[in-house]
């Protein structure tokens, strides 16, 4: 990709075509200390007030700037690297780490080790690229006192509340308006499906686990609903089609989303997972219809549940795991409660905690 002039008209070169930038689109990226703040890099001007027939005067190009006189009396220095990167309209950050697939197969995957000042190290940025890799990570050795998954939290992002509080205790208890909180088997889920938006990334923290079973489980749905494409397509397609009701009551509010349980991106590229059985209703369709919708339910039902996609492990005391809401599906083996205590402390942030937090550490190490 290159910046190329001809008679002060400027043109990005991909190799594939040759297109002309638009002056006022270069107008727009004046960089001088009068236009933009250091700090902020913020704009110290409105575009929307400039005149609309902005042009080029007159245009230099070196191997790292494009020097341009705009007919207002503007002249600026661009950086090329950054105008290449900006037209090509790609998120070279977050978009370019690879999801990789994985099944019950996965092993050696790594752990970290929280420490002091852990947030601003190379390490946190080698831990958050893990995490977009795989859809959820593990830390070891995280501090247990004072509800210390919501500084964990914070110092990345920012917590998102629900109806359940800034952060909640996963443990048994009597009148739960959730199955979490019995010590029950759970099936491969997604949290909180009948929720606008629906909550990006969920932390668990281990505080206690003095039982044998309460192993925690994980499902890759990128990796489920890239072989149910494949395998399925019929199913697959009308699975990211019909949208279902999910919904959540309890005394103190009703929460509802209409959704598909696969959701997919404006290129038809993965996008999301939603999947809660026990809280989807299917709206009422056409008898032919319906008998395809249910078939592929269930065969996406007995993926997810398919010891040959699901990992266990045990979260031990201080462990904490982060994972991608919108793309794994987690659950737990049941456990006895007189065998001992099993406590987890749970929160949610959003992606703009992880990209913003990981495109900090990128800059800040130059990598």
């Amino acid at each position: 990709m290159k910046i190329e002039l001809n008679q002060n008209k400027v043109y990005f070169n991909s190799g594939k075509e040759k297109r002309e930038i638009h002056p006022f689109w270069l107008r727009e990226r004046v960089n001088g200390e009068k236009f933009l703040d250091k700090g902020t890099q913020q704009r110290l001007f409105d575009p929307t007030f400039l005149n609309n027939d902005i042009s080029i005067d007159k245009a230099n190009i070196n191997e790292k700037y494009l020097e341009i006189d705009f007919n207002d009396g503007v002249n600026s220095k661009l950086d090329i690297d950054k105008i290449a990167v900006e037209f090509a309209s790609e998120d070279t950050v977050i978009k370019s780490i690879p999801k990789l697939k994985w099944d019950s197969s996965l092993e050696n995957i790594k752990n970290f080790e929280y420490k002091e000042n852990f947030f601003e190290t190379k390490e946190m940025y080698d831990l958050l690229l893990s995490f977009y890799k795989y859809g959820f990570i593990i830390i070891k050795n995280i501090p247990t006192s004072e509800n210390f998954i919501v500084k964990f939290a914070n110092s990345i992002g920012s917590v998102r509340r629900t109806n359940f509080g800034e952060y909640f205790n996963v443990i048994s208890k009597p009148d739960p308006n959730d199955l979490a909180y019995t010590s029950l088997s759970l099936a491969p889920h997604t949290d909180n499906p009948y929720r606008n938006p629906v909550p990006c990334i969920q932390l668990l923290h281990c505080i206690e686990s003095n039982v044998s079973g309460g192993l925690s489980t994980l499902v890759d749905g990128f990796t489920v609903t890239e072989e149910l494409k494949k395998n399925y397509f019929d199913l697959y397609k009308i699975l990211t089609e019909v949208k279902v009701k999910f919904k959540f009551i309890d005394k103190d509010v009703v929460l509802e989303s209409w959704a598909p349980l696969i959701e997919l991106n404006e290129d038809k590229s993965f996008k999301q997972v939603r999947f809660s059985p026990r809280l989807d209703y299917v709206p009422i369709l056409e008898k032919d219809k319906l008998d395809l919708y249910y078939k592929a339910r269930k065969k996406l039902s007995e993926m997810y549940n398919s010891d040959k996609y699901r990992i266990e492990f045990k979260l031990f005391n201080k462990d904490l795991m982060m994972m991608d809401n919108h793309r794994l599906l987690h659950g737990r083996t049941s456990y006895e409660t007189k065998e001992g205590n099993r406590f987890l402390q749970g929160c949610y942030i959003d992606y703009d905690s992880t990209e913003g937090k990981l495109r900090h550490l990128k800059r800040k190490f130059n990598l």
